[in-house]
């Protein structure tokens, strides 16, 4: 016996045997060459010394170069505003996990000079 179900989404999208999202070849060219452009950024950036700044702008880079991804190859761009909940909530909390890392950062060599004016001589 075969059952044929249909399934509607509130979103306005297909997931099933409809076309879904076309995206025109020109967007997936505009697409590589930013991420090719932003590949080059992000080697020339790293031969820049920007002191502590570094990972910030190697983090925002490659920010960019994911949002890139998630918005057309995974077509977050179509998505409907529970899906985009959670695709943020890992993000922000990976931003409050980094936060405490650059936070936390500036204090590591204070750390080290107390411990080592506490040694007898």
């Amino acid at each position: 016996m075969a059952h044929s179900h249909n399934h509607s989404h509130s979103g306005g999208h297909s997931h099933g045997d409809g076309e879904g999202h076309v995206i025109p070849v020109k967007t997936f060219q505009k697409i590589l060459f930013a991420l090719l452009v932003l590949t080059v950024i992000t080697v020339a950036a790293a031969k820049v010394d920007m002191g502590k700044w570094n990972i910030a702008g190697a983090m925002i880079i490659a920010s960019i170069k994911a949002s890139l991804v998630i918005l057309v190859f995974m077509h977050g761009k179509y998505e409907n505003k529970i899906i985009w909940t959670y695709i943020l909530i890992p993000f922000i909390l990976l931003g409050i996990m980094i936060g405490g890392v650059f936070t936390d950062d500036p204090f590591r060599d204070r750390i080290k000079h107390f411990a080592v004016a506490e040694q007898p001589k």
